[in-house]
């Protein structure tokens, strides 16, 4: 089935106290979003697929959905390719203004998100609050009511290889070793496990996992804590950015036994462990401090993943793939469950890995299980 790509982009007025993009006319959001469809077609359905820093929309099930038959659109939210000084809350704004526009442009009546790894809980997270609006201010306390801007509900959400959240992500995977954020690379041998001479090895009894989990918690929220009191200091509009080091540290890349999976053991979405806990590319490594309580700080975050899931009310669809290497099974279980309601299912596609790059002769099976579960749940 041949596909058409076009581009297009939706653009908004909104007043802010400071300017957290570069570029562009102060007031003004642009939000860059690309339709994937079968050529000379019509549907009054969508598969709307986001992610907080986007840059998505050449995904391999994104444009395999849209050889299936499925009119598909990407929206890039306005921190495309750059999370650092990401706010949740305004992603979820772009979101709406974009599906706002998608039903007045192209006619779409129905609206189904595909939450597509960090996609998912932001998902979640867009449709608790098009259901019951409740946010007015970011974490960090700055206006931005939620609740008057009339983002519309959608029809279904299909978390596919999602995981739980950014904050309880980069929790799970921040490397607890480090004691002292100004001393990133004085660590604690005891909790190391990249070091040789660490006391505890793989497989990990579940003592020392307890205490690993606890440590990267208490990781968090001293950085929490830091970043609140930085934006008590700073007067009114004022930002600061830091550096966040060791954030690929989780017992699961050591210990394959830990959430087991077929994953490639020792191995995650971003090479070597070892090595991307302190590369350029990893989660947090570079931050504001607005950004960090709306995005990776575990309490303050209002993107929960789970929280969301529970009050929602539209169905849902939890896709896990099996040799995922960066979401483990555990979250897609967790996402399951987490849903409120007895209009949700749960499928694993067995070897899939997180981009289908590795097997894209698996691509067929994810599509014919989104499109089954469209089909029976929305005719």
């Amino acid at each position: 089935m041949e596909i058409m790509r076009e581009p297009y982009g939706v653009v908004y007025r909104e007043e802010s106290a400071f300017k957290d993009v570069y570029g562009g006319a102060g007031g003004i959001v642009f939000v860059e979003c690309m339709r994937i469809a079968p050529k000379e077609s019509k549907s009054h359905r969508a598969i709307v697929f986001t992610h907080p820093i986007g840059s998505g929309s050449f995904l391999p099930l994104v444009t395999a959905l849209a050889h299936g038959g499925h009119h598909v659109l990407y929206v890039n939210p306005r921190y495309r390719g750059n999370d650092t000084a990401l706010i949740m809350e305004k992603c979820i704004a772009d979101l709406g203004a974009a599906l706002k526009d998608a039903k007045t442009r192209f006619g779409y009546e129905e609206i189904i998100l595909g939450g597509w790894s960090g996609g998912g809980s932001m998902s979640l997270f867009y449709q608790d609050q098009a259901e019951t609006p409740t946010i007015t201010h970011t974490p960090a306390g700055d206006a931005y009511d939620l609740t008057a801007m009339g983002l519309p509900p959608v029809q279904g959400i299909m978390l596919l290889a999602a995981h739980i959240s950014r904050a309880v992500t980069l929790t799970e995977w921040m490397d607890p070793s480090i004691l002292d954020e100004s001393k990133p690379f004085d660590r604690d041998p005891a909790l190391n496990i990249y070091d040789p001479a660490c006391p505890a090895q793989a497989p990990y009894d579940t003592a020392f996992v307890e205490t690993f989990r606890a440590a990267q918690l208490a990781r968090n929220r001293r950085i929490t804590a830091w970043v609140k009191g930085e934006l008590a200091r700073l007067g009114p509009g004022e930002e600061r950015a830091f550096t966040v080091h060791g954030t690929m540290a989780d017992v699961r890349w050591t210990d394959p036994t830990q959430d087991p999976s077929d994953r490639r053991p020792h191995e995650c979405y971003l090479g070597i462990p070892r090595i991307a806990n302190d590369g350029p590319v990893g989660l947090a490594r570079f931050s504001t401090l607005r950004s960090w309580l709306s995005q990776w700080s575990y309490d303050e975050t209002n993107s929960t993943g789970l929280g969301n899931a529970a009050r929602i009310s539209c169905p849902v669809l939890v896709i896990n793939n099996t040799a995922d290497l960066a979401c483990t099974p555990s979250h897609a279980k967790r996402l399951y469950d987490a849903v409120g309601h007895d209009q949700k299912e749960y499928v694993d596609i067995e070897g899939a890995d997180h981009y289908y790059i590795e097997r894209p002769d698996l691509l067929p099976q994810a599509v014919g299980v989104c499109s089954d579960w469209i089909s029976r749940t929305f005719g």
